[in-house]
């Protein structure tokens, strides 16, 4: 099952900032904001390459960034094998690479290993990178379908990985 995030306060880090690139990995994140919004995940019918809480969630990071005085803009991955930032192609590496090179920070919605994979690929580049989640454990739970069309975490409990504490906010 996917990985379990809890968010960081990205706005403490922006100062200096004028623009941030928000590069999201889709799956994990995308599954703990359903899963913490007991939302459905995906909705096939409506939106089949969005998840609509996470699509809110990052929304919601822009408007606090602006509010510190931030432009951002979201490098979006809309098809389905570019969902894992681990597993990104050269080619989409280097298109992130250009994209990041217009702004002062790049602030990675995923894992350490997809942190790494931005830090790669901006390495030549002067931008800031900023963690906005940390990892809190991994997501157990029931996959389900319902209609019209939704598909659905159910019975969701977050089981810690062996060498990391879990946090009291991502128990539950």
């Amino acid at each position: 099952m996917p990985i379990h995030f809890s968010d960081r306060d990205v706005a403490s880090e922006v100062d200096g900032v004028n623009s941030a690139l928000i590069v999201p990995c889709i799956m994990c994140p995308a599954a703990t904001v359903a899963e913490r919004e007991k939302e459905p995940f995906l909705q096939l019918f409506k939106s089949p390459f969005k998840s609509a809480p996470f699509e809110r969630h990052i929304k919601a990071l822009q408007s606090r960034l602006a509010d510190k005085g931030v432009q951002t803009e979201v490098f979006k991955s809309r098809v389905y094998h570019q969902w894992f930032m681990c597993m990104w192609t050269e080619g989409r590496r280097e298109k992130l690479r250009q994209r990041a090179s217009g702004h002062d920070a790049v602030i990675v919605l995923g894992c350490d290993s997809a942190t790494e994979t931005v830090r790669e690929a901006v390495n030549a580049s002067s931008c800031k990178v900023i963690e906005g989640m940390k990892v809190s454990g991994i997501i157990n739970a029931q996959l389900g379908f319902r209609l019209p069309g939704e598909i659905v975490f159910g019975s969701c409990r977050i089981v810690p990985i062996s060498g990391h504490k879990q946090e009291a906010s991502a128990a539950h």
